[in-house]
């Protein structure tokens, strides 16, 4: 799976929230400017996230975020001064175009390794935000009823949401979770108004690229490949590139797997026969070393995609929940309009 579960360890000092029913009640915290917020009527403030109702009454002071897409969320709604830090691993990707890049020099970053308990302890975090394979996992013993039962909060990526089958994540449409997760952390940090000035842009720009995207029978049958050798790691319906994909004018040939992040077998991919495969480019194997897989092992040999050299690259944070989903939609548009030409 893409760089989710690859979090953190470090230090700083231990917060506490009073925990209530189905959420966590903020006690006892400060609003961006510094004063009070509890009492110029904005809060309490109640949102439901992954089907749990979660009601804060004064925004989170001290948020320590797991990974590059959910990072950049809180900074693209200007909440760098309510972090306590953030984890991710060191290949990140380039900063230099992103537009709230300036939020990265202004916040801690915590750890390059996985997150944990006792990270988030000595980072005195009063709310982690990160997302089941983005950084919470049952296996390392960091979720949210273990932070909960330590007196920390945790907001849950909506991409991550898990849809009752077992472990299957995904309960709406990748970018209907972003802007879910834009529009209720809006309200919890009382910055509604930047959430929906976000929302509405990044709906624009969505609009534009479908308007120049292929369409109807020009659509192109796209693959995700995100690693894997013997089966690959692909997006279900549920992750960011099935959006992506779709709004870019292709035909995503996983859209019937009900599931976010997952693994099929090569032999769906040979039947499915790709125009073209989108690389999600992150880790230790490079997006060079996985054209190169791609183009020389034998079973994808007469695919479409391999034969005619129609092979993409994307970069991880692009195709994870992020703010810059809107922005790769336009990028692959723009290729998939060569597709056939």
């Amino acid at each position: 799976m893409p760089r989710f579960a690859r979090p953190a360890a470090l230090a700083l000092a231990v917060a506490t929230l009073t925990l209530s029913g189905c959420g966590a009640q903020v006690t006892s915290s400060q609003g961006k400017e510094g004063g009070s917020r509890a009492a110029d009527g904005h809060y309490p403030v109640t949102v439901e996230n992954c089907g749990e109702k979660k009601t804060y009454d004064a925004a989170p002071r001290r948020v320590v975020t797991n990974d590059v897409g959910i990072t950049e969320i809180m900074f693209a709604l200007g909440l760098e001064d309510h972090m306590a830090g953030y984890v991710m691993p060191d290949d990140k990707g380039d900063l230099t175009s992103v537009p709230w890049k300036d939020g990265y020099g202004r916040t801690t970053w915590l750890s390059k390794e996985r997150i944990n308990k006792e990270l988030v302890l000595d980072a005195g975090a009063d709310l982690v935000f990160a997302g089941w394979n983005y950084g919470f996992s049952e296996g390392e013993g960091f979720t949210p009823e273990a932070l909960r039962r330590v007196g920390v909060d945790s907001y849950l990526l909506s991409e991550s949401c898990r849809n009752g089958q077992g472990k299957a994540r995904g309960v709406m449409a990748p970018l209907d979770a972003l802007y879910t997760d834009l529009r209720n952390l809006g309200r919890v940090f009382d910055v509604e108004d930047r959430a929906e000035t976000l929302i509405a842009s990044f709906r624009k720009e969505v609009a534009a690229a479908q308007a120049k995207a292929p369409k109807g029978a020009d659509r192109p049958r796209v693959f995700l490949y995100d690693d894997g050798q013997d089966k690959p790691l692909t997006s279900g319906a549920y992750a960011g590139p099935h959006d992506i994909i779709t709004k870019a004018g292709g035909d995503h040939i996983m859209k019937d797997l009900k599931d976010s992040w997952t693994t099929v077998g090569w032999e769906t991919v040979v039947a499915r026969d790709p125009e073209v495969i989108v690389i999600n480019n992150y880790g230790d194997t490079t997006a060079e070393q996985k054209r190169t897989f791609l183009r020389s092992y034998k079973p994808l040999a007469n695919v479409s995609a391999v034969r005619n050299d129609r092979i993409v690259v994307l970069d991880y944070v692009d195709l994870v929940e992020s703010p810059r989903n809107p922005a790769a939609i336009g990028s692959l548009a723009a290729e998939l309009r060569n597709v056939g030409s």
